[in-house]
């Protein structure tokens, strides 16, 4: 198959590491012009030189914002008025016992990793709607079905994403635009590590520390290992290609059979 995206205007938020980074890698694989996002001008600049390094004719945006505030999406909006493709990766997560997981945790973990996403789908939509074309994603994670007794806030936030995604892919019927969700499995990140690290002994070389998470903490997934930042990205390129025009308002999962569904 292949996965065009030549022309296409591509935004990835939360980009300049991890999954977001090796999103908009494979999206300037694919031939989209990709906005580069991040709070961190510097980071954004970055995270475009180690693109440009894998991908040297990519066409990328700094976009550097916050868009976890309407301010930041009206600013990102200023360098980028026009998306065909929209992910919405920016999230944060921690491990923190339930009981002791305040209200403004709660409302933080609500903002970033939802209200970005609620924010940013209401300002570019309705341009996809009239154009007649577009996509817009959601990452998720398998936390957004399997809660995790260590993060419940984290898990609560994915869960609303489904939803989310669920219910703009009904805004969107009928108009060309697809809505979709992706739901990542656990994945070997920077961010990743440090957790894992703190659930297990910090002393253990890294392929034990994995090792011992996975069967300690993630006993249910069938891949038995992490899945890398570029699995991720193949789904994401997949369903913002023109292949992918009769996918729209699914939970589609790259979760290495971690969920235990037969379901997607």
């Amino acid at each position: 198959m292949r996965l065009d995206l030549t022309g296409r205007t591509v935004l990835v938020t939360g980009s300049t590491q991890g999954i977001g980074l090796a999103i908009a890698t494979g999206l300037a694989q694919a031939g989209a012009r990709v906005g580069v996002n991040g709070r961190d001008g510097a980071r954004v600049e970055k995270a475009i030189r180690q693109i440009a390094e894998r991908v040297p004719d990519a066409d990328l945006v700094a976009a550097p914002a916050d868009v976890a505030t309407p301010e930041g999406v009206e600013e990102v909006a200023g360098r980028l008025p026009d998306l065909d493709v929209l992910v919405n990766n920016l999230g944060i997560f921690g491990a923190k016992p339930a009981l002791e997981i305040t209200d403004e945790e709660w409302r933080r973990y609500f903002e970033i990793n939802v209200l970005s996403a609620v924010r940013l789908t209401r300002r570019f939509l309705p341009g996809m709607r009239e154009r007649g074309w577009g996509r817009v994603q959601y990452i998720a994670s398998d936390s957004a079905v399997v809660t995790p007794a260590e993060m419940i806030h984290y898990g609560v936030s994915k869960t609303a994403l489904l939803a989310v995604g669920r219910g703009f892919a009904k805004e969107a019927a009928g108009s060309g635009v697809t809505v979709n969700t992706v739901l990542a499995g656990p994945t070997h990140t920077e961010g990743v590590e440090d957790f894992v690290y703190e659930l297990v002994d910090a002393d253990l070389p890294w392929e034990e520390a994995q090792r011992t998470f996975m069967r300690e903490h993630r006993p249910q997934s069938l891949l038995q290992r992490l899945i890398e930042p570029d699995e991720i990205a193949n789904m994401v390129v997949y369903l913002a290609s023109p292949l992918a025009s009769a996918t729209t308002g699914g939970a589609l999962r790259v979760d290495g059979g971690y969920v235990d569904s037969i379901l997607p």
